[in-house]
């Protein structure tokens, strides 16, 4: 053992850490992931409570191997008494009659991206999938994954649950997909770690802005897949994409937690750190054959990060790599993104043409992706119009539309900003009032600010 008690934060962070290698240790010796998640958030609860006390053992994931093994001899046992269902019993006899067997030891990335590509298999839904790769891969507990979707502990714990049999029931393997399903898989997973950095970025509920543990595992897990599939250009374009959007959760809000939109952050408070690291991965990929979404997405986060001032972005060059994206991607948030950036490069006017065509072929004010923040670009380009009666109007729909409590002060705070002093509404009135739709956070991150 170390000397001392280790802290609890770091004993946090080597858990989350070891997990998934743990995980991938017994599901590759016993072939069965439903029993092996159970029996490693077991070892994990154990450690929790030990090594803050004790001390972290010098061989940390072999202590967690070793506690989530004896777990699973039991959990089988039980399972065998239970059902004695022969053909899943035969793997479990053989390791309880030889306990001292041991595999052979595979690579870290290579069980970590196994991992992930199995909690983001096609027999699942995307809810589901994010929240076993929440729980299995991040190490997150039921109790927090269901924070973080606006549920309850119980539905998210029987979602999970029924992810792993349907898991089970599809005959899923702990092995790498073939070269076929290889390429599916992988777009699955980092749509999984995106849909989980957004979620963390701008809460889709809640009195927080943002859930800084979802983005940070998020940024974790998407290191581990570009370290397991470094020649992925994509993949190292989304870590690129992930740590620029990051560098400005500094300057996202004030000392009060109100929401400050990116024209009005105070830029030498963005993380520079992050905005080298994240820029020298983008150049390092963007050649690489034709950019994909997510490199797309990065080259714009990047020039937003080279920008001192709000005046020096290059929007004509951010809505030309929107119009690409739309090509790629063509969804609601990446149109409503495109509006804003013409919108900025051409002016109001413009913005808003193109916001009522797009509106006209392809509903972006009624999808549940966009209906709220489409309420919310149009108010701002309303406002810049000079309509500030309807710019009032707006701003207080899209607040209504909202769950997230910073969102909809700062909503509210824009329309008040446009109302004469005699007709603004009493404290209270509509600011503690409930949301009428749960509102997403599907957006691109500039136009989420």
């Amino acid at each position: 053992m170390n000397d001392g008690p280790g802290a609890t934060a770091d004993v946090e962070l080597l858990l989350r850490t070891e997990a998934p290698q743990v995980l991938g240790a017994l599901t590759r010796r016993f072939g069965r992931f439903d029993i092996a998640e159970d029996a490693v958030q077991e070892a994990l609860l154990t450690a929790s409570r030990t090594w803050p006390v004790d001390g972290v053992p010098d061989e940390p994931r072999s202590w967690l191997i070793r506690i989530a093994h004896r777990r699973m001899v039991d959990l089988l046992r039980s399972e065998q008494a239970r059902h004695r269902r022969e053909q899943k019993a035969g793997m479990a006899e053989l390791i309880l009659r030889e306990p001292t067997r041991q595999a052979a030891p595979a690579r870290e990335t290579d069980d970590g991206l196994i991992l992930l590509l199995l909690c983001c298999h096609p027999v699942l839904s995307p809810d589901s999938q994010v929240a076993l790769t929440l729980r299995a891969v991040a190490g997150l507990t039921t109790a927090e994954i269901a924070h973080a979707h606006g549920t309850t502990e119980a539905t998210m714990a029987t979602r999970i649950s029924r992810a792993k049999r349907r898991l089970a029931d599809a005959g899923a393997r702990f092995t790498l997909p073939t070269d076929t399903d290889q390429a599916s898989r992988m777009s699955a997973v980092m749509r999984v770690l995106y849909l989980v950095f957004n979620e963390g970025y701008t809460a889709s509920a809640g009195d927080e802005l943002a859930r800084t543990r979802l983005t940070s595992e998020a940024i974790r897990l998407t290191r581990m897949l570009v370290d397991a599939v470094p020649d992925d250009a994509e993949a190292t374009g989304l870590l690129a994409l992930m740590l620029l959007t990051e560098s400005r959760r500094p300057a996202r809000t004030g000392d009060d937690g109100a929401l400050i939109p990116l024209d009005r952050q105070d830029r030498s408070r963005w993380n520079r750190d992050l905005i080298r690291e994240g820029t020298r991965l983008i150049d390092g990929v963007w050649h690489r054959r034709e950019p994909g979404p997510y490199r797309l997405q990065a080259a714009i986060a990047a020039l937003h990060a080279a920008a001192t001032t709000p005046e020096a972005t290059d929007w004509p060059q951010i809505a030309m790599l929107y119009l690409w994206l739309e090509r790629l991607a063509p969804t609601a948030p990446v149109r409503l993104a495109r509006v804003v950036a013409v919108a900025r490069a051409y002016g109001p006017v413009r913005g808003l043409a193109l916001l009522d065509d797009l509106n006209r072929r392809h509903a972006l004010d009624q999808d549940p992706l966009t209906h709220r923040r489409e309420r919310a670009v149009r108010a701002h380009l309303a406002h810049a119009t000079g309509d500030t009666a309807a710019a009032r109007t707006l701003y207080r729909e899209a607040a209504a539309l909202t769950d997230n409590r910073v969102e909809r002060r700062y909503l509210l705070d824009e329309a008040d900003r446009l109302t004469p002093r005699t007709d603004r509404p009493s404290p209270g009135d509509a600011r503690d009032a409930p949301a009428i739709s749960k509102g997403t956070s599907h957006l691109p991150p500039e136009t989420s600010e």
